[in-house]
């Protein structure tokens, strides 16, 4: 029997060569600093590895592990506090045997552990209590080490040629490990205990603890992340005072946004954790609030990610996309570079800090392959006015959207056929440009791989709604003959689009045109975008919203990127035939569009069952499309990231389009359309609601067959309530 050499030809292909020990990892993440550990709050060496504590995508330590003489404690309990800024270990001591005897059973010592990161450093706080009745003496022991190794090391780049690790330094409560970069930066591991231990060597600290029956003891230590002259003057552990600003920083937070709770507890529970991941995956740069791809590959400005997960979470708190625009705005490409797939007006997809980007070891330092984030900037960008009124920041940022708008039809549109399409000019880039980014999620029906220049479908639809949004600001700024025009840009396109796209005998859109103009005839998810964006004709929107709910595309938990009557379905691929929550979520978003409620609702109960069943109650940023089968959870996909901003989204995203919500700022609407609410939600109750200085509280109830009775319970401020239906 022949034997079949599979070839993984992705260059940024993400490395997974080994079985993780315990899939379920912790995670802390707060602005440019992420931890990854273990359930016990390790660090440990095992597999790949993508544990570690990073600071701009590199990792600063490496091993962090805690033993009991000679032991690792017994686990407990493991998670991280519903807020996501503290993750909290139970353990405790495994018999301690001397003399063949146990003169310590398990159970007597109880340790307590608790994490939290803030301002570039990792704070730690160890408590730990003997409920024995008689004294215990036991060596507590610490062991640490830094690879600062690139974060795309750790996803599998191979790389030739590294800087020089520095001995490292024991001071008199801590120590240092340091690392000469080849980018000549210095990279500093700074560790500082309270109390300093009995003993510390170059990588390990040792206590003698001693305690009587009903005594406790506690220590802590921060671990400081410093580049350059990014010194902590102070990193001497302060947990206390730690905890207290953060607290502070998440209650300003959670003060910009209205409350959801509902009679579903496994509904709240999972609105909650979605909530504090998106506190924590938002990053406050000099622009405002950017929400942070994934943890941790991702863990970085992406301009699709973020401008998707502003979309989302736009009526629930519109400062994210402020801040997503003022960074894209100011980062939008001047001059044409190919090696960075820049061009002039175009949109950021990734910006990354590491050595390996700074070296141009990878293209990403400042990086600009992405067929979609800019028509996706400029719908933003009308979609904020919308939820705002904020005229002011629109106008400041009208020059982005016209230059926007021009790549789109100068550089997006190259050979002037009416679509946008994309053919990477750095030969370093990514070979696929739209949100299916992998080597092989583009194809023909039987299976063959399209090649470049490529128009996706769902790109032309965003420039069909990005279109139509410019319209109507520049009417808002006085401009109507670019009003006019793009707006018949923008039905030209639409007229041209269904001509093209459309596969009658699918019964859906058409994935791709290849680069011979020839359409690539596969049922995927991508179709349902077009809703979303508004492009599809009212008969076939209806269409396709079939299409995607059969039993070859909706799995049971949502529907799959890629039908599984196609030629590559594969349910464990990254992007032909897995489930992507914040697909779905815009899919539901369209559903919505064309009055398919049940629908939009059937995609939030798949999600909301497949929530209950992830550790945390997290979504993550994909599972495997394998069908559901009853008493069974969704299959894991194994190097998913969790949390990631747009899978976090989509549950905000999903119950506003089965409600109908859409907030009209500038004439001071909150517009219910044809509300529906599932069978799971009897009731939603939205508090504090606010729109241009006016709140108000709001009670839904699901009547007969989902219908949805709209009850305002509290209004501060000129806002109209508006229930159509």
């Amino acid at each position: 029997m022949a034997r079949e050499v599979i070839r993984v030809r992705d260059e940024f292909y993400i490395r997974s060569s080994s079985p993780r020990v315990d899939v379920r990892t912790r995670v802390l993440k707060q602005n440019d600093t992420f931890a990854v550990f273990d359930r016990f709050g390790d660090i440990d060496t095992f597999g790949a590895g993508e544990l570690g504590l990073y600071y701009q995508d590199t990792r600063f330590l490496s091993r962090l592990t805690l033993k009991l003489g000679k032991d690792r404690p017994l686990l407990l309990s493991s998670t991280v506090r519903e807020d996501n800024a503290v993750m909290a270990v139970d353990a405790t001591n495994p018999d301690v045997w001397r003399d063949s005897e146990i003169v310590v059973p398990r159970g007597t010592v109880h340790i307590y552990r608790s994490k939290i990161l803030w301002d570039k450093a990792c704070h730690e706080r160890l408590r730990i209590h003997n409920y024995g009745r008689a004294a215990v003496d036991f060596l507590l022991s610490t062991e640490f080490d830094a690879d600062f190794a690139d974060i795309f090391e750790l996803r599998g780049t191979n790389r030739e040629r590294h800087g020089r690790r520095l001995e490292p330094e024991v001071t008199q409560d801590g120590l240092v490990l340091a690392y000469q970069g080849l980018d000549g930066r210095f990279r500093r591991t700074r560790i500082a205990f309270d109390p300093a231990p009995n003993r510390l060597s170059k990588s390990i600290g040792n206590f003698q603890i001693h305690l009587e029956p009903g005594r406790d003891a506690s220590y802590q230590w921060t671990i400081a992340c410093e580049v350059d002259d990014d010194s902590h003057r102070d990193v001497k552990p302060h947990y206390e005072n730690v905890i207290q600003q953060a607290a502070s920083a998440l209650e300003r937070t959670r003060a910009q946004e209205p409350e959801i709770f509902t009679d579903n507890e496994q509904f709240n529970d999972w609105v909650n954790r979605s909530l504090a991941d998106l506190h924590m995956m938002r990053t406050e740069t000099q622009y405002g609030p950017y929400p942070y791809a994934g943890v941790p590959w991702f863990s970085t400005v992406f301009g699709r990610d973020g401008i998707i997960t502003a979309l989302q979470c736009l009526w629930f708190d519109p400062t994210i996309a402020r801040g997503v625009l003022a960074y894209l705005a100011a980062n939008q490409a001047a001059a044409e570079k190919a090696e960075q797939d820049a061009q002039p007006g175009k949109v950021l997809h990734e910006f990354r800090e590491d050595e390996m980007a700074v070296l141009d070891e990878v293209p990403f330092r400042r990086y600009y392959g992405s067929i979609d984030a800019t028509p996706l900037f400029v719908m933003l960008a009308g979609a904020y006015y919308r939820r705002t009124g904020d005229r002011g920041f629109v106008e400041s940022i009208w020059p982005n959207v016209h230059r926007a708008l021009e790549w789109i039809d100068r550089y997006g549109d190259s050979d002037g056929d009416g679509f946008v399409e994309y053919s990477r000019r750095s030969k370093h880039g990514l070979v696929h440009q739209g949100w299916k980014d992998s080597q092989d999620s583009v194809f023909h029906s039987d299976g063959t791989l399209a090649e470049a220049p490529i128009a996706l479908c769902e790109v032309q639809s965003y420039v069909y709604a990005a279109k139509l949004v410019a319209s109507e600001l520049a009417a808002l700024l006085g401009d109507e003959t670019v009003a006019q025009d793009l707006k018949k840009q923008a039905q030209s396109l639409r007229h041209r689009f269904e001509e093209i796209f459309w596969c009658e005998e699918l019964s859906t859109y058409a994935l791709a045109l290849d680069g011979s103009k020839r359409p690539c005839r596969v049922r995927t998810s991508n179709a349902g975008h077009c809703l979303f964006a508004g492009i599809a004709t009212e008969d076939h929107a209806q269409r396709v919203a079939s299409t995607l709910t059969d039993e070859t595309s909706l799995s049971g938990w949502g529907i799959r990127t890629v039908a599984s009557s196609e030629a590559r379905y594969n349910p464990m691929s990254y992007h032909n035939g897995s489930i992507w929550p914040h697909d779905n979520s815009l899919i539901a978003a369209g559903f919505a569009r064309y009055d398919l409620k049940g629908s939009a609702a059937m995609l939030l109960a798949g999600l909301m069952d497949a929530s209950i069943f992830f550790d945390l109650h997290r979504l993550p940023e994909l599972f495997c499309g394998f069908p559901r089968r009853p008493g069974e959870s969704p299959t894991l996909y194994p190097v998913a990231c969790a949390p990631q901003a747009w899978a976090s989204g989509a549950v905000f995203l999903l119950l506003q389009s089965c409600l109908g919500l859409d907030v009209l700022a500038p004439e001071r609407k909150l517009v219910f359309s044809k509300p529906f609410l599932p069978q799971f939600l009897p009731q939603v109750r939205i508090r504090e609601l606010k729109v241009r200085g006016a709140s108000v509280d709001l009670l839904l109830t699901r009547h007969n067959e989902g219908d949805v009775g709209v009850n305002v319970l509290r209004r501060n401020g000129a806002l109209e309530v508006v229930v159509l239906k």
